[in-house]
């Protein structure tokens, strides 16, 4: 069964990514997308992983820009989930655009790095493995169902030096300030990048007024991230939500509360489907550092997606 894209969406939509790609846009909510994993370097490596998937006869092909990454065409997902390297969590299956977050917060060994909305826990997998299981990564999942997925992820993966904490990512600021050298925010929001026209169920709870509702929470989840990082730290604000509610919004009303002690930092990302943010939504004009984050846009590969880099100053 296939279903449209809600009406509202698409409306704003249009509004939001260029006008000449649009209808390619909305056309890579129709098909399904690429496959793409990577290799847990917790638990094995490029060449070995590369080997397994030769004797499992899995055709793929490397994601030039990040190493140990891989894509496949979507007829070859069941064959992939059904070899030793997925159960022995030697794989891990994951949108590019997931990928990207960590990859440009970029942790390093012995650190301590926060992972705020963390379940089901993918980028926080690859977290730990960027910091080869040192330091301190505290993964913070409110929803119970939700935290065990995570806690059992990050188990089978291997994981040892992350602390699941079952409670409000809002609170986590005022109970450890000044903690983190590093925060990861994949904020909560409205999934828009995920609606897909052949699953009317990933779309179905989508309204305008969500959105909006999301945005507060969000808000409020930065300036918690704000409060626990470190002067000097850096903080990685992301969605896979398009609306500019969830994105310069709250980024908006970080700087509005913290501007002085706050800067963006400029990304540059190894693809050319991206955006610079939007500079002024309705009546709401947004601060100009704002234009150093990126809108991921949609393809076959990668889901769409919004990243933007802080430096809390010293």
């Amino acid at each position: 069964m296939t279903t449209t894209l809600p009406e509202a969406f698409v409306e704003r939509l249009s509004r939001i990514v260029p006008r000449e790609q649009f209808e390619s846009i909305i056309r890579t909510f129709d098909e399904p997308k690429q496959v793409t994993f990577r290799v847990n370097t917790l638990k094995s490596t490029a060449e070995s992983l590369e080997s397994e998937l030769q004797a499992a006869e899995i055709p793929y092909e490397r994601v030039g820009w990040l190493e140990g990454v891989y894509r496949i065409s979507p007829a070859d997902k069941l064959a992939l989930t059904q070899t030793d390297a997925f159960y022995g969590g030697r794989l891990y299956i994951q949108n590019l655009a997931s990928m990207v977050a960590p990859m440009i917060l970029a942790p390093k060994p012995e650190e301590t790095v926060l992972d705020l909305a963390a379940a089901p826990g993918g980028k926080t997998l690859m977290l730990a493995g960027m910091m080869q299981n040192t330091g301190w990564l505290s993964a913070v999942e409110l929803s119970r169902e939700r935290f065990f997925r995570l806690r059992d992820n990050l188990e089978n993966q291997g994981v040892t030096n992350a602390h699941t904490y079952m409670t409000d990512g809002r609170s986590v600021g005022k109970k450890c300030p000044e903690m983190f050298d590093r925060i990861l925010l994949d904020a909560p929001c409205s999934s828009e990048a995920r609606f897909k026209t052949h699953d009317p169920k990933s779309m179905s709870f989508w309204t305008i007024h969500k959105v909006k509702e999301t945005s507060k929470l969000q808000r409020r989840l930065l300036l918690s991230a704000f409060d626990a990082l470190k002067p000097g730290g850096k903080l990685l604000y992301c969605t896979c939500s398009f609306s500019p509610e969830e994105n310069e919004s709250p980024l908006q009303h970080l700087l509005e509360r913290h501007g002085e002690h706050l800067k963006t930092l400029p990304l540059s990302l190894p693809f050319d489907n991206v955006q610079k943010p939007l500079q002024r939504w309705g009546k709401e004009i947004f601060d100009e550092r704002i234009q150093n984050g990126v809108r991921i846009l949609p393809t076959d590969t990668i889901d769409g997606f919004f990243i933007c880099l802080l430096e809390k100053t010293v």
